[in-house]
């Protein structure tokens, strides 16, 4: 079982985003899939709070998936479904079998600044053809906008990424608004949270 500090603080205030947006809907049966599972931590507390939701974690690792079973099992939720590899570069018709509408929410945590641009357009075109009419992709971390990064700390984060991986680093709100805009989905919301992060929520119109 893997544990991230980052998931730990982070999962309170982005449950509470997740419940200002889908509780309105909480007399509905939903479909939500997480791209980039990680440890598990993320969808296994938002299970315990959100149980009108099902979800379909997710992660291109064994060692992930591993982790998220072992959340799983450890919490007894009733609502998460075995994790299954999801590579989001791959076309949609990959998706661990997800039909096309199947999902009334998909969310991204912290992975975009860890992915190429591949990724980041995989992302956005699988959710275009995943997604509801009116579901919503939620992203979270840091970002720039317009080629811009803010403040000092999340310029030196890119900077570590890029030295990390010269694919990596933060994705401009800017290219993912467009990308959206072709995939079908417009960005409705920025959301500031802690530690200079945000949540962009986008639409599929």
């Amino acid at each position: 079982m893997l544990v991230s500090p980052a998931a730990e603080r982070s999962q309170a205030s982005l449950l509470s985003v997740l419940q200002g947006m889908l509780e309105d809907q909480s007399n509905k049966k939903l479909f939500g899939l997480e791209l980039g599972s990680g440890t598990g931590q993320h969808v296994t507390h938002f299970a315990q709070e959100l149980p009108f939701i099902t979800w379909q974690p997710s992660d291109i690792t064994e060692e992930s998936r591993n982790s998220i079973q072992a959340y799983i099992d450890a919490t007894k939720v009733q609502s998460v479904l075995q994790p299954v590899f999801l590579d989001a570069r791959e076309p949609w018709e990959k998706w661990a079998g997800l039909p096309q509408s199947s999902c009334d929410v998909i969310i991204a945590i912290n992975l975009l600044q860890y992915s190429s641009f591949n990724t980041a357009e995989g992302v956005f075109k699988g959710s275009g053809q995943i997604l509801k009419q009116d579901g919503t992709l939620i992203t979270y971390g840091p970002y720039a906008i317009n080629g811009i990064i803010t403040p000092i700390c999340n310029e030196a984060l890119d900077q570590r990424l890029r030295e990390m991986n010269p694919e990596w680093g933060l994705p401009d709100i800017d290219v993912l608004r467009q990308l959206a805009f072709g995939n079908g989905l417009r960005l409705e919301r920025m959301i500031e949270m802690e530690e200079s992060n945000k949540c962009l929520v986008f639409r599929k119109v």
